[in-house]
This record gives structure tokens, C-alpha cells and sequence, in this order.
């Protein structure tokens, strides 16, 4: 992303509904993981930390992420367990993690399978891998072209990627499901009216429509808890085991 996308991500994601929701889901799927006490964790693509804080709850947490910004804010939320480097080759020996999370990271790689074979490097054998990436070709829009999408997912492609990736999927979900119908309007009638000024969809809305919008995916995360596996969404959420 450019740099000044970092300092609007940092500022938004601790309440914007988007990030929020979507660690709600994080957290439903982790609960299904099977995930050791104590583990160590891995956030490959950190991104401004905000995840990290969240995951300094279950263990021993080391973040990584490419961009001198992000490590800069990341520094700046006083997290110093941050490494720049890029998701295909990590710093770390291998066997080095228990846990690992790449949310929303791997549709920015130009080779998204020699990512997960170095994540499944620094796996330790039984690990647990959770990832999200946004889902379907047919929603691509200027939002991806102005975060650097390179591509997006059905859960099948995300199934062939991450076995091509040395992983096995465990549990898999669509999610962001409520939000499917108005971000496939919105999205098409923005491609007929575009003018070529790629613009992201994450502004931050008035504080009782961020809440409003929140509120459907907590009851899809509550639901994924529970064992549900919903059929269609914006996103895709997976949990993998190191074989």
C-alpha cells in the first residue's frame, strides 16, 4: 500500500466496523483451531499491530510485515516484537511457530503459494494457520486496484492454494455473508461509472452506522463459532494444519 495508507489504516482499524467484525470472526474460527496453550504466534503481514495486540492474549506473538511504515506505527502502539520482512522469506528457523496468521495478506502477493510454503517452513509439525482473504473475481472493483489486490478467492481456490502450500484446510467459511447483496450493487454500479481514480471502500462511517454495520457479522461470528460454515460472503476465513 502507499505510506499514507498505513497512517489511515492506524487510525481507523481500532474502530472501524469492517476490523472489527473481522476479528470477530478470527476469533470464532480460533475457537474451533484446536490451538495449544502458550503457543508462539506468527502475524505475517502485521500491518499497523492492531492484530497483535489482540494475539499477545494467547501467547508469545512476533509480527512481520515488509513496510518500514508499518513497523514505524507498530513501534508507535509500543509493540517492539515486530521484524520487517516479507511473508515469502521470513527470518525465523524452521519449526519456530505454533500458531500463524495472515489476514488479508496473501491476495497482495504475486505468488501467493510460495508464501504459504515459507509459512509452512516456520511451522512447527500439527501448527495452526488462520487466514482471511477477500472472495470472488466478480467483486473486483477499484477498492482492490487502489489496495494492490492481485486477486480474490472462492473457497475452493483457497483449499488448492494452501494444500499446493504444504497445509491441509481444517475449517472453512465465507463470512461477511450480510454484507454480500450491498457490496455486489455498490460495487457494479461503481465498475459502470468508473473514471479510473482507484479509491479504497474503508472510510470511516458516522459512529451509529459503524455500529449498525458491525452488528450482522458478530452474529455471523457467533454462528462460525458454533460449527456453522455459511455459503457465500465478502471474505473468506480458513483454518490450516501443518501435515
Amino acid at each position: 500500500m502507499e505510506s499514507w495508507r498505513y497512517r489511515e489504516q492506524f487510525e481507523i482499524e481500532d474502530r472501524h466496523w469492517w476490523f472489527r467484525s473481522r476479528r470477530a470472526v478470527v476469533r470464532s474460527l480460533l475457537s474451533r483451531a484446536g490451538v495449544p496453550p502458550s503457543p508462539r504466534i506468527l502475524d505475517a503481514g502485521c500491518g499497523t499491530g492492531a492484530n497483535l495486540r489482540e494475539y499477545e492474549r494467547l501467547g508469545e506473538v512476533t509480527g512481520v510485515d515488509p513496510f518500514p511504515e508499518a513497523i514505524e506505527l507498530c513501534r508507535e502502539r509500543g509493540l517492539d516484537n515486530v521484524v520487517q520482512a516479507r511473508a515469502e522469506k521470513l527470518p525465523f528457523e524452521p519449526g519456530s511457530f505454533e500458531l500463524l496468521f495472515a489476514t488479508d495478506v496473501i491476495e497482495h502477493l504475486d505468488d501467493d503459494i510460495v508464501a504459504l510454503r515459507e509459512l509452512r517452513r516456520v511451522a512447527a509439525g500439527g501448527a495452526r494457520l488462520v487466514l482471511t482473504v477477500p472472495a470472488y473475481g466478480w467483486l473486483w472493483s477499484d477498492h482492490d486496484v487502489s489496495v494492490h489486490h492481485r486477486r480474490r478467492y472462492t473457497v475452493e481456490r483457497l483449499r488448492q492454494s494452501v494444500r499446493a502450500g504444504g497445509w491441509e484446510p481444517a475449517v472453512d467459511t465465507y463470512f461477511f455473508t450480510t454484507a454480500l447483496p450491498a457490496v455486489a450493487l455498490v460495487r457494479t454500479l461503481k465498475r459502470t461509472r468508473s473514471n479510473g481514480d482507484a479509491r479504497s471502500d474503508l472510510s470511516l462511517p458516522p459512529a451509529p452506522v459503524n455500529r449498525l454495520l458491525e452488528l450482522p457479522t458478530l452474529a455471523e461470528a457467533k454462528a462460525i463459532e458454533r460449527g456453522a460454515r455459511l455459503p457465500a460472503g465478502v471474505s473468506v476465513g480458513m483454518v490450516c494444519v501443518a501435515g
